[in-house]
């Protein structure tokens, strides 16, 4: 909103693919699985803010995502998604893909945009905010692979189909991908508030060999740990 709302002409989209944590592979299966599903986000996001260039920073250690970036972006381009004058609708939009190089720290917004300008990426403090200020200075919007992956099924289904998943606050679905001492290890789309027993039981098969559950990692080193006696707990955003 706020970054629609600026007059200012030049305007970024920016994607975060920097996906640093252990274990993860969320954003990697979608990249390499559906990437034109994170192209229409964008444009459509491009759209709404009026913004006429795009990046997707993507971890170098995703050679297979960057590869099908590349080749979904062409495919765009030749079909008029991308570059002038999109389907004739006037909207000029273009994207690049920026390699990262490692840093776990560019996984954190401002860090991200500073390492695309060719700076060390490291976090800065807010205000201002980068839907004012951003990349190069310029109003930038920054969203990760999923939340763009999942905007042109919204505006196809309609937003009382994603609202209508989840909890009263917490909409729509979340994918994790399940890892560690746990029987059935990968990617897992589940309704926003699904108890956390339910993904490591129901869906995981829950401990080899009939183990005693300890405790589960969530979030990455940035996460925390939660121990046996929350598995009732919902996983929203609020809850957790």
């Amino acid at each position: 909103k706020f970054a629609a709302h600026t007059e200012r002409e030049e305007k970024y989209i920016l994607c975060n693919a920097d996906e640093g944590d252990p274990g993860a592979y969320m954003d990697r299966s979608v990249l390499e699985g559906d990437p034109h599903a994170v192209i229409e986000g964008m444009v459509i996001a491009a759209k709404a803010i009026g913004a006429h260039q795009g990046y997707i920073y993507c971890r170098a250690e995703y050679p297979l995502a960057i590869k099908m970036l590349n080749k979904a972006i062409n495919q765009a381009k030749k079909y008029g998604l991308l570059g002038k004058n999109i389907l004739e609708t006037g909207l000029n939009f273009d994207l690049k893909i920026y390699r990262g190089a490692g840093a776990f720290v560019c996984g954190e917004e401002t860090a991200l945009m500073r390492s695309i300008e060719g700076k060390r990426g490291m976090p800065q403090t807010r205000p201002p905010f980068p839907a004012n200020t951003g990349l190069w200075g310029k109003p930038t919007i920054l969203n990760n692979v999923e939340t763009l992956a999942n905007i042109g099924q919204i505006i196809l289904k309609g937003s009382s189909w994603f609202a209508d998943i989840g909890t009263e606050i917490s909409k729509g679905t979340k994918v994790f991908a399940l890892t560690g001492d746990v029987n059935n290890v990968g990617l897992v789309e589940v309704p926003i508030g699904t108890t956390l027993g339910k993904i490591v039981y129901d869906i995981g098969g829950g401990i080899p060999e009939g183990k005693r559950f300890k405790i589960v990692q969530i979030g990455g080193p940035s996460g925390g740990c939660i121990p046996a006696k929350h598995l009732n707990i919902p996983i929203d955003y609020d809850t957790i």
